[in-house]
């Protein structure tokens, strides 16, 4: 279950014993379990054949054989584990935040991430909400049956083009969605390409204007009815930005267009412009609010 750990011993007070570990080329790390600190090493061709780790000093890196010869030392006056992992799994570390943010994961996995009512923290995610403008009057004009089925269909664009941008779909209400991204230009693509689909449909369909609106920041998840969802300001302050968009742009924070990503592109791919607005429930806070134009 964790093929990066290499040796794993326990020595006893004062407890001294060698280990000669065939480690494959690479960085690796001796710890301890208790103790803070760290050796690092580097295996490769010619490095020392025999080096002392001792519990209490932890020196600069030093290259070792391939087959080295580790004398471990508990020079403290408690047991210790020492621990030697090779450091290149950490390449392959994933957040919580981008795991949930993967439709994939959602599908396979949402209902056993998390003890149902239990919240935990996930990091930073992007939150995009969607809503179609003006579907009221929509659904009075052609009847609520055949409006259904458009709205269904809307929605089908929307989870392939959440979904190709390497996010996930939370949740719909009625003709609304909300989505998570692990990188908010993932969010902005996904919306403008839903945006320009829906406005331009196939085969003579009835064309969309679909309002969006993105954060991004600190998010608490939990299962709910059976399905991972997503609260707290970073979701609450996203919300209210869809209801600032015309359908023909995409209102976002500041935070989003301070993004490295988001701001290399603004005045190149990218086009925004301030929006003076307050937001409901947030009437105290300053929140710089821009309009990115489809």
């Amino acid at each position: 279950m964790t093929p990066h750990i290499v040796v794993q011993q326990l020595l006893e007070p004062g407890g001294e014993r060698t280990v000669e570990p065939a480690l494959a080329p690479g960085s690796y790390r001796m710890r301890l379990r208790d103790l803070p600190g760290e050796r690092r090493l580097s295996v490769g061709a010619g490095g020392e054949d025999r080096i002392e780790l001792s519990a209490t000093a932890f020196d600069a890196e030093v290259r070792v054989v391939e087959r080295p010869s580790l004398r471990l030392r508990n020079d403290t006056d408690q047991e210790q584990l020492f621990v030697l992992e090779r450091t290149a799994w950490s390449d392959q570390i994933v957040s919580a935040a981008e795991v949930t943010a993967l439709q994939v994961f959602r599908d396979l996995f949402a209902d056993e991430a998390l003890r149902p009512g239990e919240p935990i923290s996930v990091g930073t995610l992007t939150v995009l909400f969607t809503d179609l403008r003006d579907s009221t009057r929509f659904y009075l004009e052609i009847g609520d049956a055949p409006a259904f089925g458009s709205v269904m269909d809307h929605l089908d664009v929307l989870r392939e083009t959440v979904a190709d941008e390497g996010g996930a779909v939370v949740k719909a209400m009625g003709d609304a969605i909300m989505a998570v991204f692990s990188r908010p230009i993932a969010a902005i693509r996904a919306a403008q390409r839903a945006q320009r689909e829906l406005a331009a449909p196939p085969s003579g369909g009835r064309p969309f204007l679909l309002k969006a609106g993105i954060h991004a920041g600190p998010c608490i998840a939990v299962t709910q009815n059976e399905r991972l969802d997503y609260f707290g300001s970073t979701v609450n302050l996203a919300a209210r930005l869809v209801d600032l968009s015309s359908g023909r742009d995409v209102v976002v924070s500041a935070t989003i267009t301070n993004d490295p990503e988001v701001a290399d592109l603004l005045g190149n791919e990218l086009t925004a412009e301030p929006i003076a607005a307050t937001l409901k429930g947030f009437e105290d806070e300053r929140f710089e609010v821009w309009s990115v134009a489809t």
